[in-house]
């Protein structure tokens, strides 16, 4: 596929400019580097929890899916997290008492909200402001253990 070819697929400018900036991250200082894996890894994370690819039509200009997921911290995380994992939420809570029901969805709530920001911030534009991979293993084994001891109850 000849150059040419691919860069007609990319959808718009925007995308355009941000798949050269990827690029550049890698051969500028002509070293490997982490920093663009973890953006990558920030992307698949806000794809998988807000049911949203970083090439849908929603998002053009300067509009694109760390915005989008940004646009919603802290308090409006429902509003961006896919509708199929809200609907398992709900569903897993019907059969608890309602107290307990309360207390387990108010904690994944938390945790999908630090889900989201940790997928954020691995994906700023500055290479060295984003998330350290080791503090992002730690983050998601604390939400892990949360969410184990949420359903234990």
């Amino acid at each position: 596929m000849s150059l040419f070819v691919l860069v007609s697929r990319i959808k718009n400018n925007y995308l355009y400019l941000q798949l050269c900036i990827r690029i550049a991250e890698y051969g500028i200082e002509r070293k490997v580097s982490t920093y663009g894996d973890v953006y990558s890894y920030g992307i698949q994370l806000l794809e998988m929890f807000t049911g949203k690819r970083p090439t849908n039509d929603m998002f053009h200009d300067r509009w694109n899916l760390h915005n989008y997921a940004k646009m919603s911290l802290p308090d409006s995380v429902v509003e961006v997290v896919d509708p199929i994992l809200l609907r398992e939420v709900e569903e897993t809570s019907v059969d608890a008492s309602s107290n307990k029901s309360d207390i387990g969805i108010q904690k994944i709530l938390q945790c999908l909200t630090s889900i989201i920001r940790i997928g954020v911030s691995c994906c700023v534009e500055l290479p060295r402001e984003r998330m350290e991979i080791s503090n992002v293993v730690t983050e998601l084994h604390r939400i892990r253990d949360i969410l184990i001891r949420t359903r234990r109850r």
